[in-house]
């Protein structure tokens, strides 16, 4: 019967994949349901944080991963090649929003209302290597208004990044420093947030599968900035920028290939933040094989 013949092998099941639910990754996302491989997955939506530690639990598969968070779980993880969310220059969505000029925030309140742990490391190392201020940093709802009432500047990330960049920072008169962009001025090098990786021993039962999910989400960005004046419009519609600031968003700011320059650049982070955030100055990024020619 057909029932049967069509039915799930035995054990098997839908890939475990977790998804940022922030605009920086909408384009690794939105060509799934075009290629139909949207069925194929058991999609979480969730924040940075709770997607970090899912992966790293095992309750996740396959799913981005804050860079600081793979640097602690290397050994566990194997990252998807040529996809992360990085930066070669301003990222506008990793933000430091002060009152004063950065220079002067040495023993300042410096409120941290972010969900990345890769970008308030960022803003630590920036502030106290390259700039030689050791501020006051404390956790704050990520609201700009409420944080400038507490603290004298603010890491913010993501969408509400982007809100503080874009109109909030401007109104206030605040000043705006874009943490990819101070460092690649320091280093040369371009920023990675996050990866994407593959928990090992997934990898080992099911290869198959996670070099299938990898190829979905290269054609889904792919589709996506081929498309990217389309999905900017609809994607405005419900979002508080419009399509223009979007492109802009996606096509100069944010960088989704991982190459030789950004594992450098991660390499680069490792080496100057391991001594207190938990892992090896060396850490060796494992890559997923290219798949063999048949």
């Amino acid at each position: 019967m057909d029932s049967v013949d069509n039915a799930p092998q035995a054990g098997r099941r839908r890939p475990r994949v977790g998804h940022i639910q922030y605009l920086n990754c909408l384009p690794i996302y939105w060509g799934l349901a075009r290629t139909g491989t949207l069925v194929d997955l058991e999609l979480t939506k969730d924040t940075p944080d709770n997607l970090n530690d899912a992966l790293v639990r095992g309750d996740l598969d396959i799913a981005p991963i804050s860079v600081v968070e793979f640097l602690r779980h290397a050994e566990d993880l194997v990252v998807l090649p040529d996809i992360a969310v990085a930066a070669d220059g301003p990222v506008m969505s990793v933000m430091l929003i002060s009152q004063v000029p950065i220079e002067e925030l040495d023993g300042s309140r410096v409120a941290l209302g972010s969900q990345s742990r890769t970008g308030v490391r960022l803003a630590r190392l920036l502030l106290e290597e390259r700039y030689g201020v050791r501020p006051k940093f404390f956790t704050s709802a990520p609201d700009l208004g409420l944080m400038m009432q507490e603290a004298d500047a603010a890491v913010v990330i993501g969408d509400v990044a982007l809100r503080a960049t874009l109109y909030d920072a401007p109104r206030l008169g605040l000043k705006v420093y874009d943490l990819a962009e101070e460092w690649k001025q320091w280093t040369g090098l371009p920023f990675v947030f996050a990866v994407w990786a593959a928990r090992r021993d997934f990898l080992a039962a099911h290869p198959a599968e996670v070099r299938e999910v990898h190829r979905a989400f290269l054609e889904s960005r792919d589709l996506c900035m081929r498309e990217v004046d389309k999905v900017c419009e609809h994607v405005a519609r419900w979002e508080a920028f419009d399509a223009a600031t979007l492109e802009r968003y996606y096509t100069e700011a944010l960088d989704y290939s991982l190459g030789a320059r950004h594992l450098a650049g991660i390499a680069e982070f490792a080496r100057r933040t391991s001594h207190d955030t938990g892992y090896p100055a060396d850490v060796r990024v494992r890559l997923l094989d290219a798949p063999q020619a048949s």
